[in-house]
């Protein structure tokens, strides 16, 4: 099957979320046949952002196609945020569990793939 992807236009969806991002979905959640629930081209405007947040179940990496921003990650229990900056090429390597978030900062556009998928032996 081919198929053209189109952007949904997402507002919020976290505490602390800024602006407006837009979704490719490359797969929908029901082709990923229970094994994860996103797999994503994602474009940030200038100045928006995904709020902090985590996955009690599942993973998030993040690849970073084109511009810059500012990851987050750590251990809201006890404060700790952890911010890098990062640049097309980079990968953001979320843990199950784990507490993150990324800012678009710069300028310009920025884009990055986003992948949830299950922990081992988690179906959802």
């Amino acid at each position: 099957m081919i198929r053209k992807v189109e952007a949904v236009e997402v507002e919020g969806g976290f505490p602390e979320s800024k602006g407006k991002r837009y979704m490719y979905h490359i797969v929908s959640r029901e082709e990923l046949n229970g094994h994860g629930r996103l797999y994503a081209r994602v474009v940030m405007p200038a100045g928006s952002s995904v709020g902090w947040h985590k996955h009690e179940h599942d993973t998030e990496p993040y690849y970073i196609l084109k511009g810059e921003a500012d990851f987050y990650e750590g251990d809201s229990e006890n404060g700790e945020r952890i911010k890098t900056h990062v640049t097309a090429g980079d990968v953001c390597l979320i843990n199950v569990g784990q507490w993150h978030a990324i800012e678009n900062n710069s300028g310009e556009e920025m884009e990055y793939m986003a992948l949830i998928y299950n922990e081992p032996g988690y179906l959802n």
